[in-house]
């Protein structure tokens, strides 16, 4: 499953990407028409690209919590949870092996 998570995040910056080389060569050909001059297109694209990068950190963050909101659904355990777990059976054979020399 975490394949197709994966893929589906890679798709999509793929899809942000292509569209933002569109959005780039549409900048370029109304300059080139005069319908715009150099100093707009710079303004439009820098507005663009501010916008495009809040919008990305959004999309980021939904993400994320989505994808930690199935695997908590799908019952997933964490890097995190294995490392504790892995702590506490660290901790519990010490104290078992304390308990066998005292024995």
């Amino acid at each position: 499953m975490p394949d197709l998570i994966k893929k589906t995040l890679l798709a999509g910056v793929g899809l942000a990407l292509k569209t933002w080389d569109e959005v780039e060569d549409l900048t370029k050909e109304l300059v080139d028409k005069g319908k715009m001059t150099e100093k707009e297109g710079s303004k439009f694209l820098q507005d663009l690209q501010k916008r495009y990068e809040e919008t990305q950190k959004k999309l980021e963050a939904r993400v994320e919590k989505t994808v930690k909101d199935f695997l908590k659904k799908a019952d997933v355990v964490t890097g995190d949870e294995l490392k504790a777990v892995k702590k506490e059976v660290r901790e519990l054979k010490k104290m078992i092996s304390s308990e066998k020399e005292k024995s």
